[in-house]
C-alpha cells in the first residue's frame, strides 16, 4: 500500500560513530584530550560555569521536593521499569539525572567551545553519561526484584558472566550466548557446493529452489570485515532462499579469514580475486555476463572491480549492480571523525601493520559503542545485574563472529576515508587502473537504512549519484544490517521512493513516497527483469572445468 508523498524532516544521518571510526579506531589519549579541554573552559570560564551548575542546582532543589521536570526518550527503555515513575526514591534519581544530562548539552551548547570542540564534547559527554545512568547498578529495580525472586543467585549468575567475559571477550557484555547457533547446522544451511577456490574466496553455488530458473547469474559480494552468510541465516529470513525460490541463479563470495602471513593483500588483491570468480561464474552458467550485488565494503570492491573492467574495455561482463547500504563517497561528518587526524591515521596504518592485520574485535568493540545503550549497556544490565542470558539472535551471533582486514586493506580503507578518492575521476587506481565510477554505465539498484549509524543514508545516496547508468534509490525504515535482512512480512517494515534522483537527498526524500512493506519485492521485480530468459533448472552444481568440492558454506567461514 503506498502513501503520500513523504513531506517529513528527512531523517538525520548518525551524528557520533560510523564505519569511519571502526575503520581509524578511537585512542584512549584523544578522548582524555578532549576531557581536558572541556575543564580547561570550565576553570577559564568561572561565572559561565557557576551559573550552569546554580541552574543545575535549582533543579535537584526542585527535584527533591518531588517535582517531575523531564522525561526520558520515547525509545529510551532503561526506564521503563514502573519504579521510575512511581517509586519516590527511583523517581528523584532517575529526575536528578536527567537534570544532569540536560545541563552539560546546554553548558556545551552555550559554550564558546569551536564548533569541532563542542562536537568532540557531546560526543564524548554523551558516553560517560551514558555509563553513569542508574540503570547501570545493582539499585535498578529490575535487579533488586530478581535478586529477591531468585533468592540471590542472579547476583552469582551475573557475577560468572562477568569474569567469563573479562576472560574471553576482552571485557565486553556478550550479546549472545556462544552456544545459541553454529554454521553449518542453523546457520547458513542452504544447500550448495563450492565450485571455485583461490586464496582469497570460495565461490559458493546454491542449488535451485524452483523448477526453473533465470539464464542470467547473480553473484553476491559479501563485505570483508563480516562473514558472507547475513544473506543466509535462518530459513524464515535468508535473503539467498528468498532468490533462489524466486528461479535466480545465486553465487556466493566468501572471502578467507586473513592472518598475518596476508598482510599484503590490499583492495587490488581482492578485485583480482573477485574478477577471477566473476569468470567462474560466467563459465560454469554459460551466461556472457552476470547481475552483481555487493554489502557494504563488498559494495565498494564491486565498484572497484567494474571501473577496473570499465578501463579496460570489458565492462560488458557485468549487467547490473545492486548497491546494499554502500559508501562510494566517503565523505562524513561525524564527531568521533574529528578525532581522526593524520597522526591518528598514521597511527592506525602503523599499528595494523606490525600486527599483519586489523583483528575484527577491535572493530567490533567500536561499532557496539555507536549504540552504547542498545549493544553495551543493555547487555551490562541483562547479563549482570539480572543474570540471565542473552536472549539468542542470528544477526548479533553473526555480527560477533568476526573476520581481520589485512593491513594493506585497512590501508586503502584508511585512504579512501581520508581523500574520498571515488568522487573524482581517476581518482582512485585499482590493479594498475583508473576508476571513474560515472563511466560505469550499467544499471544500478542502491538501498540504505533510514536508521543506519554505519553508513548514514545520505552518504549511501550521493555515492549513487557518482554513477553512470539507470539508477534506483531505496531507503529502508531500518538500521545497517536489518535494511538488508528485510524478508517480506515484517508488519514494522516500510520504505521510502523516488525515482526521480535530485542533488539533494533531502530534496528527494521531500518528494519520495511510503510504501508499506519489504523493499525485496520491489527489487525482485527490478532484477528478475534483467535476468534474462527463464529455463529449466539444471541438476547439477559446478561443470567439468570447476567440479564442485566442499558442500556450501565451505572452508573458509569457520575459519576464526
Amino acid at each position: 500500500m503506498k502513501d503520500k508523498p513523504v513531506k517529513a524532516v528527512a531523517p538525520t544521518p548518525s551524528t557520533y560513530i560510523n564505519v569511519q571510526s571502526a575503520i581509524t579506531g578511537l585512542r584512549g589519549r584523544d578522548l582524555v584530550s578532549t576531557l581536558r579541554n572541556v575543564g580547561r573552559h570550565g576553570l577559564r570560564h568561572p561565572l559561565y560555569t557557576a551559573r550552569h551548575l546554580l541552574e543545575l542546582g535549582g533543579q535537584l532543589g526542585r527535584v527533591l521536593l518531588g517535582d517531575t521536570l523531564h522525561q526520558p526518550g520515547s525509545r529510551d527503555n532503561r526506564f521503563k521499569d514502573p519504579a521510575w515513575s512511581l517509586n519516590p526514591f527511583y523517581r528523584r534519581g532517575l529526575q536528578a539525572y536527567l537534570a544532569w544530562q540536560k545541563q552539560t548539552r546546554q553548558w556545551i551548547d552555550e559554550s564558546s567551545l569551536d564548533e569541532d570542540d563542542r562536537a568532540r564534547a557531546h560526543f564524548l559527554f554523551t558516553l560517560l553519561n551514558d555509563a553513569v545512568s542508574p540503570s547501570n547498578t545493582l539499585l535498578n529495580p529490575e535487579a533488586v526484584k530478581e535478586v529477591f525472586n531468585s533468592g540471590g543467585l542472579s547476583l552469582v549468575r551475573g557475577l560468572g558472566h562477568l569474569l567469563d567475559d573479562l576472560r574471553h571477550n576482552n571485557g565486553m557484555p556478550r550479546q549472545v550466548a556462544k552456544d545459541a547457533f553454529e554454521v553449518g547446522r542453523n546457520l547458513a544451511t542452504t544447500p550448495g557446493a563450492v565450485v571455485f577456490r583461490n586464496e582469497l574466496l570460495e565461490l559458493i553455488q546454491y542449488r535451485s529452489m524452483s523448477e526453473k530458473q533465470y539464464a542470467r547469474p547473480l553473484l553476491i559480494v559479501p563485505p570483508q570485515i563480516n562473514k558472507f552468510y547475513v544473506f543466509d541465516l535462518g530459513p524464515g529470513n535468508s535473503y539467498v532462499q528468498y532468490m533462489l525460490k524466486n528461479n535466480l541463479q545465486v553465487f556466493m563470495i566468501s572471502w578467507r579469514n586473513p592472518d598475518p602471513r596476508h598482510r599484503e593483500w590490499g583492495l587490488s588483491s581482492y578485485v583480482a580475486a573477485l574478477e577471477e570468480a566473476l569468470n567462474v561464474c560466467r563459465s560454469i552458467t554459460g551466461s556472457r555476463d552476470v547481475n552483481l550485488m555487493g554489502a557494504c565494503a563488498g559494495g565498494l570492491t564491486m565498484a572497484a572491480l567494474q571501473g577496473h573492467l570499465q578501463a579496460k574495455r570489458q565492462l560488458r561482463r557485468v549487467h547490473s549492480a545492486t548497491y546494499l547500504v554502500s559508501l562510494l563517497d566517503s565523505q562524513m561528518e561525524s564527531a568521533a571523525s574529528l578525532f581522526a587526524d593524520e597522526q591518528t591515521l598514521e597511527a592506525a596504518k602503523r599499528r595494523s601493520y606490525q600486527q599483519g592485520v586489523l583483528d575484527g574485535g577491535e572493530m567490533s568493540r567500536v561499532f557496539a559503542w555507536m549504540r552504547p545503550n542498545d549493544l553495551v549497556w543493555n547487555y551490562f544490565v541483562n547479563n549482570y545485574l539480572l543474570g540471565k542470558t542473552p536472549p539468542p539472535f542470528d544477526i548479533l551471533y553473526w555480527n560477533n563472529d568476526t573476520t581481520r582486514l589485512p593491513a594493506a586493506l585497512h590501508g586503502d580503507l584508511l585512504d579512501f576515508f581520508k581523500y574520498n578518492p571515488l568522487a573524482h575521476p581517476a581518482g582512485l587506481e585499482v590493479c594498475g587502473t583508473p576508476i571513474d565510477l560515472g563511466k560505469i554505465g550499467v544499471d544500478s539498484f542502491h538501498v540504505a537504512g533510514h536508521n543506519d549509524h554505519i553508513t548514514p543514508w545520505d552518504a549511501v545516496y550521493r555515492s549513487a549519484l557518482l554513477l553512470g547508468g539507470e539508477r534506483r534509490f531505496v531507503l529502508s525504515n531500518s538500521g545497517h544490517v536489518q535494511s538488508i535482512i528485510n524478508p517480506p512480512g515484517n508488519p514494522k517494515a516500510h520504505y521510502v521512493l523516488n525515482a526521480k534522483l535530485s542533488s539533494d537527498p533531502r530534496a528527494w526524500y521531500y518528494d519520495a513516497e511510503k510504501t508499506e512493506g519489504s523493499w525485496w519485492p520491489l527489487w525482485l521485480e527490478w532484477i528478475q527483469g534483467r535476468s534474462g530468459a527463464l529455463r529449466e533448472t539444471g541438476t547439477s552444481l559446478g561443470s567439468a572445468s570447476y567440479p564442485a568440492m566442499d558442500p556450501a558454506p565451505g572452508q573458509y567461514v569457520l575459519v576464526r
